[in-house]
């Protein structure tokens, strides 16, 4: 949509405000596809909600490409938008639910690699079919996006089904065997399973049992009383974060950076469009290299640490790129090559260090660490909260700046940056290595987590000095 908005403008005659709306009320869609798709998943599974999803993308991606006017391609764009919604929560919920332990991290982040290589190949795209005549081009620009969505329909079909939603449903052996495949040993596979019907409820006497018959309280029922009503300070805290790391994750300015790179880039000196494309593709390769280093930390050195510090990296290149585009306007008719290059490269690295650890790890941390009773809402609840703030953001980012100045813009979003660190180094606790149904006892005591977590680790170095008969830490 970055590059087809420049086309769009030109063939359909619309103002910069319609633009605003059309990227950014994808967003505000995908909150009634989020909000319903924790509901869905509970009742089909997550395998095919992926497939429904798969869907919806493909007719909202063909009536954007066959729109013939601006309310024919908002029509496309609300289908497109409820497909987000179910995506962005299913996905990394379905990782998240079939990884073991030790590489969550690495598998769960991978929604979000494929995300940010779907951004470059929209980019790249855009400069190919740029060539296009102008009514066609954009067409083509948004109407290829029904492809992938066959793949990735047909692809999931040879999938496993989550074995935690096969256990919820009461499908013990099925879940067993899904285990036995997705762990490097069979008694991992057990211990997998066994923690799974404790977090559900059901009895170990049903080890040997291929389908039993689940309490009703266990297909989701309840969930949103717990949610609201009478949360404990665990699920207080496990909501917090879960729903604080997605609103901080795009209150940090980072969809306006990426959609609407071109029109930094114009306003940064950049004259032509194929210049300005040319830059765009810069920003997706960018994105989509860091994204992959951050899998392979993930698993490594852990959450916080990647999480702090590509925070802390975003807010310094926000400040850079704000303070390139103040001078710029500033000096409209001098050609500032140095202020130029400030504002390509912060742009570029603002991107990078979001996709190091902001960006995957919002989807990989929220997906972990609610029970399993409340995963899928929970889940549901932090991408609503991720698409409402980005639709917010996309939907008002170029009022703000002709407000505000397009550098005011980004010191606002840097200043949002220092408070979203903040509250990442306060109240998050770091997660790696921990099976899922163990994350609530990390939870409960908000700023004071890293008590909990110390006490936990004397827990398991006694328990441990037991087991191997050796002396108790003093």
């Amino acid at each position: 949509m970055s590059g087809a908005t420049i086309y769009i403008k030109k063939d359909l005659g619309i103002s910069d405000v319609q633009i605003e709306i059309l990227v950014g009320t994808i967003n505000i869609y995908a909150l009634v596809g989020s909000a319903v798709a924790g509901r869905t998943s509970d009742w089909i599974g997550r395998r095919y909600t992926i497939i429904f999803a798969s869907a919806i993308f493909f007719i909202g991606a063909l009536l954007m490409g066959l729109a013939t006017n601006y309310a024919y391609l908002m029509v496309g764009r609300f289908v497109a938008g409820i497909g987000v919604g179910y995506a962005l929560m299913i996905a990394p919920v379905y990782a998240a639910e079939v990884s073991p332990a030790a590489s969550r991290g690495f598998l769960t982040s991978f929604p979000e690699v494929f995300i940010t290589f779907g951004v470059l190949l929209g980019y790249v795209a855009n400069y190919a079919f740029a060539k296009l005549p102008t009514n066609l081009g954009w067409r083509f620009m948004l109407g290829i996006g029904a492809l992938p969505s066959i793949f990735l329909a047909v692809g999931v079909l040879f999938m496993p089904e989550s074995p935690r939603w096969l256990v919820m449903q009461g499908r013990i052996g099925e879940a067993r065997r899904v285990l036995e495949k997705t762990s490097d040993t069979l008694e991992e596979a057990k211990m997998r399973l066994a923690d799974i019907k404790d977090a559900a409820g059901l009895s170990e006497s049903y080890h040997d049992l291929e389908i039993i018959s689940v309490p009703k309280r266990s297909r989701g029922e309840d969930v949103w009383k717990e949610i609201f009503l009478h949360p404990t300070p665990t699920v207080q805290h496990i909501m917090l974060v879960g729903v604080g790391v997605h609103f901080f994750q795009q209150a940090s300015g980072i969809d306006a950076v990426v959609l609407y790179s071109p029109r930094i880039f114009e306003k940064a000196g950049l004259k032509t469009e194929t210049d300005r494309l040319l830059a765009t593709i810069a920003v997706g390769v960018s994105k989509t290299i860091f994204t992959l280093v951050s899998t392979f930390f993930l698993d490594k050195i852990g959450r916080r640490v990647l999480l702090l510090s590509s925070c802390g990296g975003m807010v310094i290149c926000l400040i850079g790129l704000a303070i390139g585009l103040t001078v710029i306007d500033q000096y409209p008719d001098e050609q500032l090559t140095w202020a130029i290059a400030l504002c390509i490269l912060m742009t570029l690295l603002a991107v990078a260090f979001f996709s190091s650890g902001m960006g995957p790890i919002a989807w990989v941390y929220s997906s972990e660490i609610f029970p399993l009773r409340l995963r899928a809402q929970g889940c549901g609840m932090g991408v609503a909260m991720n698409r409402f703030i980005s639709g917010v953001i996309l939907m008002s980012f170029i009022s703000l700046y002709q407000s505000i100045t397009i550098g005011g813009a980004f010191f606002l979003f840097a200043g949002v940056g220092i408070i979203a660190w903040i509250f990442f180094y306060t109240l998050l606790p770091e997660t790696r290595g921990r099976n899922l149904e163990d994350m609530e006892v990390l939870f409960g005591s908000f700023c004071r987590w890293r008590s909990t977590s110390n006490a936990l680790e004397e827990k398991k170095k006694r328990m441990e000095g037991d087991f191997y008969g050796l002396p108790k830490p003093q």
